[in-house]
């Protein structure tokens, strides 16, 4: 019976796994067991970091504006800013606000005076008040 040279496929798929790991210390760049165990083992970091990196990202924004809008105020508070901002109906996300806030601090003033003078004006409370008014002195 003659001598089958196999392997081929087998070889490729090894080959192609060792240059994934070809960055890897020691025996998880060189032996294919552990190879493969530690492929896995990075890509299911990887894709675990990459959601962690989203939630790290959006706390620094939120620190970030925070600390800015308590320097404006200290009744006024990042919740309030992102409620009143969602109430006007603005459109500019946390990761602009953040810019705004390192870069010019002067503008996030100025958006978050105009946000409070828009609630102040249109609140129903006030409505209700200029309400009472107007009736009071029509009975008058």
């Amino acid at each position: 019976m003659t001598r089958i040279r196999r392997g081929n496929i087998a070889r490729r798929r090894r080959t192609k796994i060792r240059l994934f790991a070809s960055s890897f210390r020691g025996a998880h760049s060189r032996l294919t067991r552990t190879i493969t165990q530690q492929k896995i083992r990075a890509l299911v970091s990887s894709h675990r970091d990459r959601d962690k990196q989203k939630i790290n990202f959006r706390r620094l924004w939120i620190t970030r504006i925070n600390a800015v809008i308590r320097e404006i105020g200290v009744s006024y508070s990042y919740s309030r800013l992102i409620h009143d901002l969602y109430k006007k109906q603005v459109l500019l996300n946390r990761k602009i606000l953040a810019q705004i806030a390192i870069s010019n601090k002067n503008y996030l003033y100025m958006i978050s005076n105009e946000i409070i003078k828009e609630v102040e004006r249109s609140s129903p409370e006030n409505e209700l008040r200029e309400g009472r008014v107007k009736m009071n002195m029509i009975k008058n």
